[in-house]
């Protein structure tokens, strides 16, 4: 077996699709949560017009599967020079709709008017508010959405299989994916693949499963 797994960490040269994922998913997750703060903040407490709307076109982009939007991002990242390059990946998952629902329902539930009013009362500009009062009443929340979207992230297959052209290497689902041959499969080298891909998201559930776990029943109540 460990001969099995060597043999699968040299062909999938597991080092750079380990660090390539890990730059993924970790830019994505941070990215997600913050910005899926900052607007579930803005959706839930702030006043603006044509609020609703707006939630609720960002709510119906979740209706549309991924793969209508696989072509018109491959043409504009071939046209930017990302073809190949992680940043093509990275980019389309900055901002999540779901993220943005989330937060949007979380924050309206466990963050109090009294709160702001009273951090504005102190002189915090709005800022300063989402700052220090919005975002550690949404720590739950947000713990659990960077966990999913870093798994999410870790996971995905087929955007980057289709984007990353020759450098196949650069992330760990796609790396795995090279090791089953055209004519010959050896599938105890591919099941080997499979293990070392895994086999860090393990290790985060392990380390973080109390935090998801949590974070899952805080949006339960809260919802």
């Amino acid at each position: 077996m460990f001969r099995n797994i060597a043999r699968a960490f040299g062909a999938m040269k597991f080092w750079e699709a380990l660090g390539g994922t890990f730059l993924v998913a970790t830019i994505v997750s941070i990215s997600t949560v913050f910005f899926s703060t900052l607007a579930g903040y803005s959706f839930s407490k702030l006043r603006f017009r044509g609020r609703n709307a707006l939630l609720m076109l960002v709510v119906a982009t979740m209706t549309i599967p991924q793969q209508l939007s696989v072509v018109p991002l491959y043409i504009m990242a071939n046209k930017a020079g990302l073809f190949g390059s992680l940043w093509a990946v990275i980019i389309p998952g900055l901002v999540s709709a779901f993220g943005v629902f989330w937060m949007t329902q979380y924050i309206g539930d466990a963050l109090p008017y009294e709160l702001i009013e009273a951090a504005r009362v102190d002189g915090c500009s709005m800022f300063r508010t989402f700052l220090h009062v919005a975002i550690p009443a949404a720590r739950p929340a947000a713990a659990m959405l960077f966990l999913f979207t870093f798994i999410a992230q870790w996971t995905n297959y087929f955007w980057p299989m289709l984007i990353l052209g020759p450098n196949k290497n650069k992330m760990l689902t796609v790396a795995a994916a090279t090791l089953k041959g055209a004519y010959f499969t050896d599938y105890t080298i591919v099941m080997s693949g499979v293990v070392l891909t895994t086999a860090p998201l393990l290790l985060l559930f392990f380390f973080a499963g109390k935090q998801l776990v949590s974070g899952i029943m805080a949006g339960a109540v809260k919802g």
